[in-house]
């Protein structure tokens, strides 16, 4: 068996799976990058279904519901290069440490991931390097041409978690740099009639999550890690399930950056 072969029994990926992440170009003087680390639901043909069913694989635990659709128009608006993850965050999450607890769950909500028990250290190690450190490589490509100024992720979430109802339409998530999360979170304010079923939005700040060095990666490292101005955005699922409702708020998300690079610069 030739040296090529042997690689390829090694490894996770095979040919017909997936790359590990998606680009959709901007221009390349685009002082953006979108990014949206839970925007698929692939499952590499490797690990079958992970045990699951195509219904549980609908769920917001598979993947964040409405993501990628409004930070494809986001992305589309701004003319900014647009970095997406196809993988399950189920396979592994991209936006945790990959020593996090969360990087590579067994359970999730209740819903047992058979495919993720008992892992061994080269399996854990492949769905690291095949796929968390080529994206995390690619986004910071892009990031390091420059004359790029700030960075977005778009994610979404349930209205409802243990029990408990979430109020908020949206959420700005930072951790150093507030005012970046602030200015978004005004002019989002202000275009809240451009989406549907809104009169007065309800945005929340660090809400419905905090940032954490143990349980997050893109703002300690893409966003601190550059010094450059950033946010994680959150949008309630149940408010982006339509494709019409994407495209509002990928529109109005698009604005209210524009109006934040606007002031920044001026």
């Amino acid at each position: 068996m030739n040296e090529g072969a042997v690689n390829q029994l090694n490894r996770l990926l095979r040919p017909t799976d997936p790359q590990p992440y998606t680009i959709v170009a901007g221009a390349e003087n685009s002082p953006v990058v979108v990014i949206c680390e839970h925007a698929g639901r692939a499952i590499p043909s490797a690990l079958g279904d992970l045990g699951l069913s195509p219904a549980e694989l609908d769920l917001h635990i598979a993947y964040d519901i409405g993501a990628e659709r409004v930070s494809r128009e986001m992305a589309a608006v701004l003319n900014a290069p647009l970095v997406l993850q196809p993988y399950s965050r189920l396979v592994i999450d991209c936006n945790r440490p990959v020593d996090s607890p969360e990087s590579i769950l067994e359970t999730s909500h209740g819903v047992p991931i058979a495919g993720n028990r008992q892992l061994s250290p080269m399996q854990r190690q492949q769905r690291i390097d095949e796929i968390f450190t080529p994206y995390h490589d690619a986004v910071s490509a892009h990031l390091d041409e420059t004359p790029r100024k700030a960075v977005f992720a778009v994610h979404s979430f349930t209205r409802i978690l243990n029990g408990a109802v979430r109020p908020w339409d949206v959420g700005f998530l930072y951790r150093k740099d507030e005012a970046t999360s602030s200015a978004l979170a005004t002019a989002m304010g202000d275009m809240a009639l451009q989406l549907p079923g809104i009169d007065e939005l309800n945005i929340g700040m660090n809400a419905p999550y905090n940032v954490e060095d143990r349980t997050d990666w893109f703002v300690p490292h893409h966003g601190e890690g550059r010094g450059i101005a950033h946010s994680l955005i959150e949008i309630r699922n149940d408010r982006i399930v339509s494709e019409d409702a994407c495209i509002a708020w990928g529109r109005a998300l698009a604005g209210a950056v524009t109006r934040f690079l606007g002031e920044a610069v001026s």
